[in-house]
């Protein structure tokens, strides 16, 4: 069965990640059956500011946290980002655990879902260019979520509720098949680098 690791790409107190990603594995759950599909937050890992002596290319991970981040990531076929957009880019967490790791992240595939005040698309179109640094292949079809049209937000230091349209669940049901398709074309990559 094809793992997908669904990453909530934010650790700011009263974000809106687990909101969104617990709509990600619903509708995820209830469109795929070829598939499981997992929330993994980046903020359980309470990973620090990079601090491997070594880059994550050369794999000798000194930190325990590092290895318990890179066993999770490991186990997984492909992802979906759940990220926000912070002036115009990804969360600096995000990007910390990225950095993080190497191989772990190679030669599978990840969708994307944006949210923020012009749907996150300029963080998702960052996080394309780090994820292909790191051998992952990005589908196509990406969500872009408005805080205006997809959340309830009567303050914004609030998370508020998130209400997406109508259209969005299909666009995310297309990304999602493209994910497990591409997780799955990938496997024999992925099969080649365990067998050297």
């Amino acid at each position: 069965m094809t793992r997908i690791a669904i990453i909530t790409g934010s650790t700011r107190p009263r974000r809106r990640a687990p909101m969104v990603a617990a709509w990600v594995r619903d509708v995820a759950e209830r469109h795929i059956d070829t598939a499981d599909f997992e929330v993994v937050d980046i903020a359980a890992f309470d990973l620090p500011l990079l601090d491997e002596e070594v880059p994550a290319a050369i794999g000798e991970y000194t930190g325990e946290h590092t290895r318990r981040w890179a066993e999770a990531i490991a186990g997984f076929d492909g992802f979906v980002f759940v990220t926000p957009e912070y002036n115009h880019s990804v969360p600096a967490a995000l990007k910390n655990a990225i950095d993080y790791l190497f191989a772990e992240w190679g030669d599978k595939a990840a969708g994307f879902v944006g949210y923020g005040l012009h749907g996150g698309t300029r963080a998702v179109e960052h996080l394309r260019l780090m994820l292909a640094e790191v051998k992952v292949a990005g589908v196509r079809t990406t969500v872009a979520l408005s805080l205006f049209q997809d959340f309830t937000i009567t303050d914004m230091a609030e998370p508020g509720a998130f209400t997406p349209g109508d259209h969005q669940e299909p666009t995310l049901a297309r990304m999602l098949d493209e994910v497990v398709a591409w997780s799955a074309a990938l496997a024999p990559l992925r099969a080649g680098r365990v067998a050297e």
